[in-house]
Order: C-alpha cells, then structure tokens, then sequence
C-alpha cells in the first residue's frame, strides 16, 4: 500500500487529484493544509489522514512526511521558495525522496513570444517564486522532483494536454485542472516516470497572445 502526502490539500487541482486517487487506488492519503476543516468532507474515509499546519512549519511537515512514498506539492504564492526550502528540509530529515512540484510556466523563462512578455507581467509577482523554488530543487540532486509546468488554468470538464520538456519552449496558452491532475494521478501511479525532470502541460492548439478568455 502507497503512501501519498499531499501539500496545499485543498488547492483546485489537489482535490481533483484526491478525488480520483481515492476512487482508482488504494493509496493512503495525508493531506497537509493550513485549516484541515475546509476537507472535512474526508475525514470519514479511513484513508485520509487530515493535518492541519503551515508549510513552512519544518517539525509540522517532517511529521506528517514520516513513511509518505510520494510528496505531492500544490502549494503556490508569493512564498512559494521558502515553503519549497522547507520541503527539501523535511524530505532529508526523513530520507524522502520523490517530489511531484506544482510550479508554472515561465519558471525557466522557457515561454516564447509575445504571450511569454504578456505572462512575465501577468504573473511577476510570483515568478521569482517559481524560478527560485527550481534552483532549490536543481541544487538537491537526492530530491527525484518531477516539476509540472502548466499554462494558464481552466476549470473546463476535459482532459486534453500534451507536454514539452524542460529544454523545449513552451506551447499554447491554456490548460485545465483536470488535465493537469490526470498527469499528476499518472505520476503517483507510476513514480518511475519522467525522474528529475520538469514538465510543461498545455492544451494543443491553444497558441496565442494570451490565453483566449483575457
């Protein structure tokens, strides 16, 4: 039986990706978020451990880490380098060593064009967030982190993707949550895939300027 240690639970796409793990595996899930009430919903599935904690709570993550076969990050905002420090922290304090690392595009200035200028504004002030939590990892060779880059997020009912690797420039523009937790279930499923790698994920045939809605 796997062990699934799942940061920022109660993210759009974390709880697509619970949903489905809980519905296609056995797996055993800790989900680690900073009010365990807003999941409540889970706490009468003998699979699901709820913990309530900061992420940069190094004790509080190394806790909760303690015999996780995958940590799945979902975690994201302005602090996002400081929580991924304290991840690689933990993850050494408890010999962890596989890491699925939800980060964006343009984490390695990779997105070209005029809608990769467009992205640079769009999301500056978390960038630095993104690109310093990959130099984290980069650095943490022991970590096998498999960063999912995704473009612009939709919550539309589909699973339509396809993936460019970290030395590729990115395509399209768009992505749904769905999609990207179809590849993160694929990953937990199969933890051999895609080692040391970062990912991008977007829907194809979605190029332009910016994303079609904005």
């Amino acid at each position: 039986m796997t062990k699934i240690l799942i940061l920022g639970a109660h993210g759009a796409t974390a709880q697509i990706v619970i949903d489905r793990l809980l519905a296609e595996t056995d797996d055993d899930l800790v989900l680690y978020l900073r009010h365990a009430t807003r999941l409540n919903r889970y706490q009468v599935n003998p699979r699901v451990t709820l913990v309530e904690g900061d992420a940069q709570d190094v004790a509080a993550l190394t806790a909760a880490m303690v015999d996780a076969d995958v940590v799945y990050s979902n975690l994201g905002g302005v602090q996002l380098a400081t929580f991924t420090q304290a991840i690689i922290t933990a993850m050494a304090a408890t010999g962890r060593t596989r890491l699925i690392f939800y980060s964006a595009l343009g984490a390695l200035h990779e997105v070209p064009g005029k809608f990769g200028q467009w992205n640079e504004q769009a999301i500056k002030a978390y960038l630095p967030g993104f690109r310093a939590s990959a130099k984290l990892l980069a650095a943490h060779p022991e970590i096998n982190a498999t960063q999912l880059r995704p473009a612009w997020l939709t919550d539309k009912d589909e699973i339509d993707y396809e993936l460019s690797g970290a030395a590729e420039p990115f395509k399209g523009t768009e992505v749904s949550r769905q999609s990207v937790a179809d590849f993160i279930v694929k990953l937990i499923k199969e933890p051999n895939l895609y080692p040391h790698d970062s990912i991008g994920l977007n829907k194809p045939h979605t190029d332009g300027n910016k994303p079609a809605w904005l």
